[in-house]
C-alpha cells in the first residue's frame, strides 16, 4: 500500500496534524527537523512553517520549496520503517 497524507493543519509552533489515507491521524513535532535542516531555513520562521499544505501528489509542501514525502512523515510519525529501509525490493511488499 502507498501511503498518501489526506489532510495536513498547523497545530502551532512546528507542530503538524496528519491524517493518512491507512485512515490513522498523528501529531507531528518538526522542530528539530527544521532546526538542523539547511534546505528548510525559511522554516525558522513559524509564520512560514504554517503555510504547510498538500500538493497534487500528495507530498507536504511549503512555497520556500521544502517539502517532506508522505513516507517519510508516515515513519516519523509511527516509528515504522520507510519501504527503502525494510530490505523490500517492492515497496508494495510492505504491509500496512
Amino acid at each position: 500500500m502507498l501511503i498518501t497524507v489526506t489532510d495536513v493543519r498547523h497545530l502551532g509552533d512546528y507542530r503538524l496534524s496528519l491524517r493518512f489515507n491507512t485512515g490513522e491521524q498523528f501529531e507531528i513535532d518538526l522542530y528539530s527537523l527544521i532546526q538542523h535542516t539547511p534546505a528548510a531555513a525559511a522554516l525558522n520562521d513559524v509564520e512560514e512553517f504554517k503555510k504547510a499544505a498538500l500538493d497534487e501528489w500528495p507530498t507536504v509542501v511549503w512555497p520556500c520549496g521544502f517539502d517532506l514525502s508522505p513516507e517519510y512523515l508516515y515513519s516519523l510519525a509511527t516509528g515504522k520503517p520507510q519501504a527503502w529501509e525494510s530490505g523490500a525490493a517492492n515497496p508494495r511488499e510492505i504491509a500496512a
